[in-house]
């Protein structure tokens, strides 16, 4: 559809209305006050079409559509690398997996279930703990074969520290534990994400403070080097996997945690 076509159309739905929806200037569209709160209104609508058109058009092809939401570090790094086991086991059910750190709101998003750092069981809620959170510094392994190689724990207060923004108190926990000056802890580099944090060191970049069930497969490898024995569990702060406990539980849903649960216990 052409720019003159859609402003045809704009213009249509405007007089239809009876309000403006968009203010013109300088070639440009701004909504109006009145335009804002029509987008809002109508955009959890749209919202439920998409889905009642993905549902029948999955339901056409003999699949079941079951919508997953996870951070991204997480989906990338633990969930994709073993999803294909659960296709395998499930072939009739179509995932569909999308990344965002907000918290959760089953109400509201377009999801059936999702992951989230923190338990969120409650009266609207269920929770199923995933992996241990454990953290410890990391270092690109080539960096280790040099004479440079850290070996005490006092030698992060002069590298470059690599750190998740959505995870910004990490560094501090560790230097804590390790009894260093937690205010040592904040200087470096900083990345929106672990994922990108993780490649950083990963590059030679630095040293980040990683989660190690999302480098597992990098220190198996000898990629990646955790230097220190010092590791620092952050208990029920990890991940979990939340779905709504006010409504019946469908048959994919049920199948999912189920081949978590036989996940995290192999």
């Amino acid at each position: 559809m052409t720019p003159a076509a859609v402003s045809r159309q704009v213009r249509a739905l405007e007089h239809f209305l009876g309000v403006k929806l968009f203010n013109r200037a300088h070639g440009r569209l701004e909504l109006t006050p009145a335009g804002s709160r029509y987008l809002a209104d109508i955009t959890p609508l749209f919202a439920a079409l998409l889905t009642a058109t993905q549902t029948i058009r999955s339901s056409d092809r003999g699949r079941t559509l079951l919508k997953i939401r996870s951070p991204a570090t997480f989906a990338v790094r633990w969930l994709i690398p073993r999803l294909a086991g659960f296709h395998r086991e499930n072939p009739s059910v179509e995932v569909r997996l999308t990344t965002s750190s907000a918290p959760l709101d089953l109400h509201h998003e377009d999801i059936d279930a999702g992951i989230q750092l923190g338990d969120g069981s409650g009266p609207t809620a269920h929770s199923q703990r995933l992996v241990a959170n454990v953290l410890s510094p990391v270092v690109a392994s080539a960096r280790q074969q040099g004479p440079d190689r850290l070996e005490r724990p006092e030698q992060l207060q002069d590298e470059v520290l690599l750190h998740t923004m959505a995870r910004p108190d990490d560094w501090a926990r560790w230097f804590t534990a390790a009894g260093l000056a937690a205010e040592r802890a904040h200087s470096g580099m900083r990345y929106e994400t672990s994922l990108l944090a993780y490649q950083a060191a990963i590059e030679g970049h630095g040293v980040a403070i990683a989660q190690r069930a999302l480098v597992h497969k990098e220190l198996t490898e000898g990629i990646l080097t955790a230097p220190f024995d010092l590791e620092l569990d952050l208990g029920d702060h990890t991940y979990y996997f939340v779905w709504s406990a006010g409504k019946p539980e469908p048959a994919a849903l049920s199948a999912f945690r189920t081949w978590l649960a036989d996940v995290i216990d192999a």
